[in-house]
């Protein structure tokens, strides 16, 4: 198993993620050994959801407004219907977002998680994978869809749905350890026409 340990990963969040897409990511992290961070726009707690009923509600670590890149090591975005499509209207996570893109730091997303993704202009040249209705969204944002548990292209992991999770968690724990690195995220995004495969 790889470690995490020294590793500060931002989770960011709002109003209605998908329960299990964060809390068992992120106790995969903590058990490896990084230092999680949950950044949102919801004040104090954000509201997790089990599919079509409330969850739990989740301690907000890090307010959004205060939320800085630059001071983590990746980054983890849950799914859920509401989460991401809330997101993807506010500049300011759709910066902060991009901000791990450009700095080619390892982002994993699962689920709805990519509407977010496409907002931030980061999926052209990318392949990836998602709840299966965002295939169309993905695939016109410049993206190759896959329908599979789990993807990872150049430090960027992506799953379908909570049952992909232990898969999700595996591979994100071993690209978050592989850290920055040349050919990483942000030299994918730049050259849009560079082959992107599945591994």
């Amino acid at each position: 198993m790889a470690t995490l340990s020294g590793m500060k990963v931002a989770i960011l969040a709002a109003e209605g993620f998908e329960q299990a897409e964060l809390t068992q990511p992120r106790k995969a992290l903590q058990e490896a050994g990084a230092e999680t961070l949950v950044v949102s726009p919801a004040k104090g707690e954000v509201q997790g959801w089990k599919h079509f009923d409330k969850g739990e509600r989740v301690k907000v670590d890090v307010p959004l407004e205060q939320a800085d890149a630059a001071e983590f090591d990746a980054l983890l975005l849950p799914g859920g219907v509401a989460n991401p499509d809330q997101l993807r209207t506010m500049p300011q996570a759709v910066q902060f977002v991009r901000a791990f893109f450009e700095a080619g730091k390892p982002v994993a997303v699962i689920c709805h998680g990519p509407w977010t993704l496409i907002e931030a202009g980061v999926v052209r040249g990318r392949t990836l994978t998602s709840w299966p209705s965002l295939k169309t969204d993905l695939v016109n944002a410049g993206a190759m869809w896959v329908d599979q548990e789990v993807c990872v292209d150049h430090g960027l992991v992506s799953s379908r749905k909570p049952g992909d999770i232990p898969a999700f968690n595996q591979k994100m724990i071993a690209e978050f350890a592989g850290g920055r690195r040349a050919g990483g995220v942000a030299s994918a995004r730049a050259a849009p026409g560079a082959s992107s495969r599945p591994h």
